[in-house]
């Protein structure tokens, strides 16, 4: 599948610094031994206790001889970390005990590798919360430029290889953004695009889905809320192909375009498409999946300074691998 190699295959050129927080997971170990066997990273350091972490190698057979281990108690950089989280947090009522006490967390610690330059790219484990993985995100390394809200993305790859890139899309947001506001639909539209750079591997053509396409309905509040954030797309990042509100077959199925928007710039190339809230989103995948046979990949965030990203619980090793992958893959 053409997404996966290009993602996998990117990985493997760039040769970035992975840190995973996940350390005694066996779903953690074993895969960052298949992206060290695979040289998709040019390293992996695992977060915890160096005893823990090579007790459960051990019991489970994983050979974690050619990664890192950093146990942030001990650290020599423990003050050093310490400190910048202070100083992060100190307006929001955070004291230096509690930094002392929040910054060894490895999740959080994993995140200030990655915004002090120890590590590029960091890789929650089964065992983090997804909201704790999204603050820590936040809170440490930040968002991108000119965002605001950062979200998720999800690959859906579907039969049709004529459509998307080779059946590939990206669907935006699934499952962070509850119910956007203009502003926030915007900035996931924008972090969307990115996303569609970084794994897709090609310039976005960007949907924003309705119920309803160009005009009908004008009145209701969700279709006002589309074409507020459309303005603020266009006027953001002037350059981006972009157009909503549309109905999915007026987005993707061109003689259906032509008949109700013939002058879209969209027209037969969209690759990135736009969900007014997260059901939306998170059905449409599933509805994709379920009904279509797609392959789906992900949740994978998106809008932060620097790559951060999770294992989700219950995921297989490829899915954990291809979460590894695609997090290293969007490194700059």
């Amino acid at each position: 599948m053409e997404f996966l190699e290009a993602t996998l295959a990117r990985a493997k050129s760039l040769q970035k610094r992975l840190v995973m927080t996940g350390g005694t997971e066996i779903e953690t170990l074993e895969a960052a031994k298949v992206v060290m066997t695979e040289r998709l990273a040019s390293s992996v350091t695992l977060l915890g206790k160096e005893s823990e972490i090579n007790k459960v190698a051990t019991r489970e057979g994983v050979d974690i001889s050619d990664m890192s281990i950093v146990n942030p108690e001990l650290c020599p950089d423990l003050s050093k970390y310490t400190n910048e989280y202070f100083e992060l947090r100190k307006m929001r009522g955070m004291t230096m005990e509690q930094a002392k006490i929040d910054i060894v967390k490895p999740l959080n610690w994993g995140a200030m590798m990655v915004r002090l330059g120890a590590a590029d790219a960091v890789v929650a484990g089964v065992n983090d919360d997804s909201v704790d993985v999204f603050f820590a995100g936040l809170a440490i390394i930040g968002t991108a430029p000119n965002i605001r809200t950062a979200s998720s993305c999800t690959i859906v790859v579907g039969k049709d290889l004529s459509m998307g890139v080779d059946g590939a899309f990206i669907f935006s947001d699934c499952s962070i953004v509850t119910n956007p506001l203009p502003d926030q639909l915007s900035d996931i539209a924008q972090c969307a695009a990115q996303s569609c750079r970084d794994l897709l591997r090609v310039e976005p053509v960007v949907a924003l889905l309705s119920h309803s396409t160009k005009g009908l309905k004008r009145e209701h509040k969700d279709i006002e809320k589309i074409r507020i954030a459309l303005d603020m797309i266009k006027y953001r990042e002037p350059s981006l192909i972009v157009d909503g509100e549309l109905q999915v077959n007026a987005a993707l199925v061109p003689s259906i375009t032509d008949a109700r928007v013939p002058d879209t710039p969209v027209r037969g190339k969209v690759n990135t498409l736009i969900f007014p809230d997260m059901d939306a989103g998170n059905i449409a995948y599933q509805t994709a999946r379920v009904f279509g046979k797609a392959e789906v990949f992900g949740p994978f965030l998106q809008g932060f300074a620097k790559p951060i990203s999770y294992i989700s619980r219950g995921s297989e090793l490829s899915s954990a691998v291809i979460t590894c992958a695609a997090t290293l893959a969007r490194v700059h």
